[in-house]
């Protein structure tokens, strides 16, 4: 019997990048296969739940700030809703840190991860070109400034971004420092695609979400030319850009601030600030950004463009601000903080190539998520959210008794 769940486990881990990318019912069904698997083999097996790790106890600190902003939330079943997806991330992390053995599972999840990124790349290019895509049949989608923005499988085009920006540094950090001959031009051609499907959803965020964590593998591996094909890309890109986006910049007279964020984020920006100055401490309690938003808004911050009252914060960081305060963001920025000192430990101790090369592009994946959670609330959007979750336990399974005999 307990074979029976190690397979179910172990087969779910493999596929659930993959099953994001289709629907996120679809991976909330993997995940419950996951879940049942893992808890079923400790009751059998008369184990501990969890083992110790070393994000345990800033995400249970984060659990506690999140039950303690209860005491200014204007919904207690909206906050408790907050509560059980905090737990459900939870989960995630430490089931995936505990079940992801051995060198060969890790290269089965590379492949899975690989799956999704062929997928959504492909998908979105189909809609670019035939105006629909072939997993949910969804029309292509335009903006105000009369470009098209393919979504791929997912609901808009940012969130689309979101899932290529995490996952293609993972891919791209294998094809740079990994594969030699047929297998890096294999490897190479995914990274392409999924640069593409970045490229064409127009996500902002997303593209210097990739920029960075290019940049990134570039510096730690000592790649020259690689850094200075990036930093021309970053001085040719204004010049070759859509003629539709050189115009709207010019219409904003260049203004950086709304060249990255537009008109209508630095309003949310400006309000978020306005929400956290009143509760600074512990927020307005987990889960109800939206439904206090309307209650910080300012004329001040409404000049720049009129936002709807139930907005998201479209930041990470101003959204966790203002649900849990400057506590809970700084717990958040703790966990972080551990989460990249224990993937850099491993990088310089490990001995094995493959996953010295795999540690480096999590950190990788962590950056281009974290800066284009500037732009976006994509912590909050729970399909993509899924798969943060999920690198960090890939993450913390790397130091892992079975991983250190095969390095």
């Amino acid at each position: 019997m307990v074979s029976i769940f190690e397979f179910i486990s172990y087969w779910s881990i493999v596929i659930i990048p993959f099953s994001v990318a289709i629907s996120i019912g679809l991976s909330n069904t993997f995940l419950g296969f996951l879940a049942f698997a893992f808890f079923a083999k400790k009751i059998i097996k008369r184990e501990r739940i969890f083992t110790d790790n070393v994000l345990l106890l800033p995400f249970l600190l984060f659990l506690v700030i999140a039950f303690i902003s209860f005491r200014n939330s204007v919904s207690y079943s909206t906050s408790f809703q907050g509560i059980i997806k905090l737990l459900k991330s939870g989960l995630i992390f430490l089931i995936c840190a505990e079940e992801i053995r051995g060198v060969e599972h890790i290269k089965r999840i590379v492949l899975g991860i690989v799956a999704g990124i062929i997928l959504v790349s492909v998908d979105g290019l189909w809609q670019l070109r035939l105006g629909w895509d072939f997993v949910r049949g969804e029309a292509i989608q335009s903006c105000l400034i009369n470009l098209v923005r393919p979504t791929g499988p997912f609901p808009n085009p940012n969130v689309m971004g979101i899932y290529l920006g995490l996952l293609a540094p993972i891919a791209i950090g294998l094809f740079l420092y990994y594969y030699k001959g047929r297998e890096r031009v294999s490897w190479g051609i995914v990274s392409l695609l999924a640069a593409a499907g970045i490229y064409i959803t127009l996500s902002r965020g997303s593209g210097l979400g990739l920029f960075f964590s290019v940049l990134f593998l570039a510096i730690v591996r000592r790649h020259k030319i690689l850094i200075t094909i990036l930093a021309a890309i970053f001085l040719i890109y204004p010049v070759v850009m859509p003629k539709n986006i050189k115009s709207w910049a010019a219409n904003s007279n260049y203004n950086p601030l709304v060249f990255l964020f537009n008109e209508d984020r630095l309003s949310m920006y400006m309000n978020a600030a306005n929400m956290v100055s009143h509760h600074p401490v512990i927020g307005v309690g987990v889960n109800t950004y939206a439904k206090n938003y309307a209650k910080y808004k300012t004329a001040e911050a409404e000049k720049y463009a009129h936002t709807q009252d139930t907005a998201y914060a479209q930041s990470n960081y101003f959204q966790m601000a203002g649900e849990m305060g400057l506590a809970g963001l700084g717990i958040f920025v703790w966990f972080l903080w551990l989460l990249f000192r224990e993937l850099i430990r491993y990088y310089r101790s490990s001995k094995d190539d493959y996953l010295k090369i795999i540690s480096i592009s999590l950190i990788a994946c962590f950056i281009a998520f974290l800066v284009n959670g500037l732009t976006e609330s994509s912590l909050y959007y729970s399909r993509v959210a899924v798969m943060f979750w999920y690198l960090v336990g890939l993450s913390l399974a790397l130091k892992r008794g079975g991983f250190y005999a095969n390095s």
